[in-house]
């Protein structure tokens, strides 16, 4: 078996074969750090995340680049408002970013560049194009001229004239042609600025992804990703450029994840459906929102509604509450309990999901059919379970499928805490000497204090357990 993708450039599945051998170099456009992250991006981030996951897990050794946007108009502007610097205002939503994706489980990548750290090479850049006759400087701006690139608009699939009547475009007289774009902007007052050969200025937003990905990956890009709405103009334009000053194809593969709508209504502030991970954050357990962004295949559009995350609340509760059994259950029974011919049979099945699960994945990375694996393993474990003789073996082997599998969409994740362990353990002591002291004030208190840990307390057969959210 191999893995398929489907490719933007081409519009068809492909198998994946990386430019080197088994190594692979992914590059994810970041945000433009000047506010906190809305719930689009946060699909976005998961996807690729997982996409990442899913590829070392297959045995690639993957370098993943996601970098951050710290210079551009929307950032100058936050800035003036909020009465700080631009690299200040980049800083505090860097760390935001970084404390809202660690909490929807999306690791950090291999490479978290900055615009404003590779300034300099932009600048060469854009001298390589006008080399080329591929830029040209207006009174301190610097162009790229599209009709000087003969393949633009293959990423888009549109001709370059329909694209000049369709897209909005920036009206401006100077340019030879509505659809260049600009490469350096001329300096305005009160706007941070670098030294360059056509004056101070700063860079425009797509020659940073063109040499950040280039610094770090090579020429040559094995996947490209990010969003339905960068395929134009911020990814045909870095194609363009790229290819343009290399001679080399800018990325093999482009993966492109679809819409998130909410409520079934496009996403906008205008409409007052605008969700920060911020905000929700402080009313979801965040991975309740991985896990629903995860429940559709990452091409398809998605549609984001309290009633749809309450049924991914209810999906996710359901394999958890297997994998606590069965950690639980684990503990409970001795060596080498229970191994027969029905154990034999449990264990095969188990190897045969398994199979199925990487016959998902492969396929385009389809997280949707991956999880359906997971409860299928699922509701097969809670009847066998059932049964008066389980077999230790079993409930290792299905507890390791369910983390291992769960490693690479992002849960099931023991975590590693002694101290809180012993603090929860210790308050729960408490809890039970308070209860059968009569003293309910003090049982509801404790409790109450363990629900804002967010410990969770569950009465079983051999007494009390507590459980993360």
């Amino acid at each position: 078996m191999s893995v398929r993708v489907f490719n933007t450039l081409t519009r068809k599945k492909e198998e994946f074969v990386p430019v080197e051998g088994k190594k692979v170099g992914i590059y994810a456009c970041g945000p433009t750090v000047y506010d906190y992250f809305h719930i689009g991006n946060a699909r976005i981030f998961i996807v690729f995340d997982v996409i990442r996951r899913y590829l070392r897990w297959r045995g690639y050794d993957v370098t993943f680049v996601q970098n951050f946007t710290d210079i551009d108009d929307k950032m100058i502007k936050r800035a003036n408002e909020l009465g700080i610097t631009v690299p200040e205002l980049a800083e505090r939503y860097i760390e935001a970013y970084f404390e809202d994706v660690e909490a929807l489980g999306v690791e950090p990548a291999d490479e978290h560049p900055k615009a404003t750290e590779h300034i300099e090479e932009m600048v060469e850049l854009i001298q390589k194009l006008e080399a080329k006759g591929m830029a040209y400087e207006v009174d301190g701006d610097v162009y790229f001229h599209t009709p000087a690139f003969d393949n633009y608009g293959e990423l888009s699939h549109q001709p370059l004239d329909e694209l000049e009547s369709g897209a909005r475009v920036d009206v401006d007289e100077r340019k030879k042609h509505p659809l260049d774009f600009v490469l350096w902007k001329k300096q305005k007052p009160g706007e941070p600025a670098w030294e360059s050969p056509w004056g101070k200025g700063r860079p425009g937003w797509h020659i940073e992804c063109s040499v950040m990905s280039s610094k770090y990956l090579g020429d040559t890009l094995d996947i490209h990703a990010g969003g339905p709405d960068l395929i134009f103009p911020h990814h045909e334009n870095e194609k363009a450029q790229s290819e343009g000053a290399t001679g080399q194809p800018f990325a093999k593969y482009w993966l492109h994840a679809g819409y998130l709508n909410i409520n079934q209504e496009k996403m906008s502030k205008s409409l007052g459906n605008f969700m920060t991970v911020r905000e929700i954050r402080k009313q979801i357990d965040p991975q309740i929102v991985r896990f629903f962004m995860l429940s559709a295949h990452y091409r398809n559009p998605i549609n984001y509604s309290p009633d749809l995350l309450e049924q991914a609340k209810s999906g996710l509760d359901r394999l958890n509450n297997v994998v606590y059994n069965l950690r639980d259950l684990l503990e409970k029974l001795p060596e080498g309990q229970g191994d027969s011919a029905d154990a034999t049979e449990r264990l095969a099945a188990l190897e045969a999901h398994r199979g199925r699960f990487v016959e998902a994945m492969d396929d385009d990375f389809n997280t949707a059919d991956g999880l359906a694996v997971l409860f299928d393993v699922a509701r097969e474990t809670n009847a066998y379970l059932k049964n008066a003789q389980v077999s230790r073996q079993v409930v290792e082997k299905t507890l390791a499928l369910f983390e291992e599998l769960g490693s690479v969409l992002g849960f099931f994740q023991k975590q590693d805490d002694e101290d809180l362990d012993a603090t929860v353990n210790e308050m729960i002591e408490k809890r039970q000497a308070a209860r059968k002291e009569k003293d309910w004030a003090t049982a509801d208190a404790i409790r109450d204090q363990l629900q804002a840990m967010g410990i969770v307390l569950e009465d079983t057969p051999q007494g009390i357990r507590w459980r993360r959210k």
